[in-house]
């Protein structure tokens, strides 16, 4: 008897144990669009449209590569709704008598196909997944008896074992981090190169259909669509970006400007996350590039570190301190999210940009992410429930796994600091050094009090006076509250009102 092999959404990845130890004239694979996984919490229209093809794309090549392909679509008859009961349907089906899956990405998953054995009666071999560079248990031989469990110490040591940008056991350059060059705003006249795009196939084309008529109620705007499908056009898309946007990409990571949602961004974590590409080829194109002197290093490094250094760290993060870091909530914030997040109706240009690209592509880029609607979150204190799961549905890269510890850890500090250092807020001033929003908004960024102030003035210097008890002590926020402490009590005071008039407002559903 042959065994099942599944396949999940974001396991395309045709070097995966589960498929290269197969026996393809026994073995049966199996992947589903099944309701469970798309509507546990509503993804963006563009976000379930990208897998879905991809998937289907997916086992078209596998057929080709004489597997025998088992392909539940979303609207086939025989579709049980569950990944659980679409492998009990298949297994009795056809006869199988075990089980062999790559390790899914979410808690909730893994715990589930934990018991999966006992449920169904067969053997379930649940295999490490391979694209990593680092498994959780590294992460946690790392973690062991330290004080802070910063990201930067962790990317050194994958530096050293991968021995990227190294001259022997030191950093290319005499330094680890070239983050201080890679923070310019960009030029008025600056002309960024045009991202990859792909027409959609015939098979997207269904797929496109499909969403359109079950997932109508879903955030986001499903066309124009033009996102990479297969590998094919996701190692385009990497080699597009190594030859036309990675040599800007360092000093440009963290500008933002209006009406330009892609900049010299790379957009592969579409197709890293989904296994169309691997983090391993990728870090070592980037590289390639800097030793063929076609990128600067502080724009290869910068690159690098996000996949060798973040995105590997975040992984390890999530499973060493799940399941507790879902329900953390340090500052005790429960503010519902506002309507504004959904329909981008807001006087606060940067909001109202960030939240239209969001909706328009299922994607914003890390410093929007973070700087501007994660600082907005943070500020006004939303729910660290209802923050998680908008950040989860509205990105089409987003999984749980790297998903959770950037918006638990990084954007809302509810981890108490377990992964920033302290809480990654600010004023209007950062939003205007880094872009030009300020300069078609609402309010006055120049303001810091008043009904015309830009509210990230004020929220800003709310948030340090609500929480001095608990960050007074950091040693990174010594010289705000130097700051803080120099103010009069009557700018202190006319800010707290301020800010809670501009909250209520909120909590009301009231346009800001």
């Amino acid at each position: 008897m042959g065994c099942l092999r599944l396949i999940l959404g974001d396991q395309l990845t045709h070097t995966l144990p589960v498929l290269t130890d197969a026996v393809k004239s026994k073995d049966l694979v199996l992947m589903a669009e099944v309701r469970e996984e798309a509507t546990y919490v509503p993804h963006h229209k563009k976000k379930i449209a990208f897998l879905f093809s991809a998937m289907r794309h997916f086992a078209v090549e596998l057929r080709d590569e004489g597997y025998t392909v088992d392909y539940v679509d979303y609207r086939n008859e025989d579709n049980q709704g569950s990944l659980l009961e679409q492998v009990k349907y298949q297994l009795k089906q056809h006869n199988l008598n075990k089980v062999v899956v790559t390790e899914p990405g979410e808690h909730r998953l893994k715990q589930s196909m934990a018991q999966w054995s006992n449920v169904l009666g067969v053997d379930v071999d649940i295999l490490p997944d391979n694209r990593f560079l680092a498994t959780p248990d590294d992460f946690s031989r790392w973690a062991e008896g330290r004080k802070q469990l910063r990201m930067e110490f962790f990317y050194r040591e994958m530096r050293r074992r991968y021995s990227v940008l190294m001259d022997g056991d030191k950093p290319i350059g005499g330094k680890w981090n070239y983050d201080e060059q890679n923070r310019k705003p960009m030029p008025e006249t600056h002309k960024v190169p045009s991202p990859t795009t792909f027409e959609p196939d015939e098979l997207t084309k269904e797929v496109l259909k499909l969403v359109e008529d079950e997932f109508d109620d879903h955030f986001g705007q499903l066309t124009p669509f033009s996102m990479a499908v297969t590998r094919k056009q996701a190692l385009q898309v990497l080699n597009e970006f190594i030859e036309k946007r990675l040599p800007d990409f360092g000093q440009y990571q963290d500008a933002m400007v209006e009406g330009k949602p892609w900049l010299y961004h790379s957009h592969l974590s579409f197709h890293i996350n989904c296994g169309l590409l691997t983090p391993k080829e990728v870090i070592m194109a980037a590289e390639q590039a800097y030793h063929a002197g076609t990128a600067p290093l502080n724009s290869a490094e910068g690159f690098i570190r996000q996949i060798l250094g973040w995105r590997e760290y975040v992984r390890g993060f999530y499973w060493h301190f799940m399941p507790s870091l879902k329900s953390d909530n340090y500052f005790h914030h429960d503010r519902a999210l506002p309507a504004f997040f959904w329909d981008a109706r807001t006087n606060m240009n940067c909001m109202r940009q960030c939240i239209k690209e969001t909706r328009d592509h299922a994607y914003a880029h890390h410093i929007q992410r973070l700087m501007v609607l994660g600082n907005f979150c943070l500020l006004t204190g939303l729910s660290p429930a209802a923050v998680q799961e908008w950040y989860l549905l509205v990105y089409a890269d987003a999984y749980e796994w790297v998903e959770l510890p950037n918006v638990a850890g990084m954007i809302l500090y509810s981890d108490g600091g377990n992964l920033a250092s302290k809480p990654y807020v600010s004023s209007g001033s950062y939003i205007n050094k880094m872009s030009n929003y300020c300069k078609n908004c609402g309010y006055k960024v120049s303001k810091k009090t008043g009904e015309d102030a830009c509210p990230f003035n004020y929220l800003y210097w709310r948030f340090i006076d609500a929480h001095s008890e608990r960050l007074r002590g950091n040693p990174r926020m010594g010289m705000i509250y130097k700051t803080f402490d120099r103010m009069s009590d009557d700018k202190i005071q006319t800010m707290r009102d301020d800010g809670a008039r501009f909250l209520a407002r909120l909590s009301r559903n009231e346009e800001v």
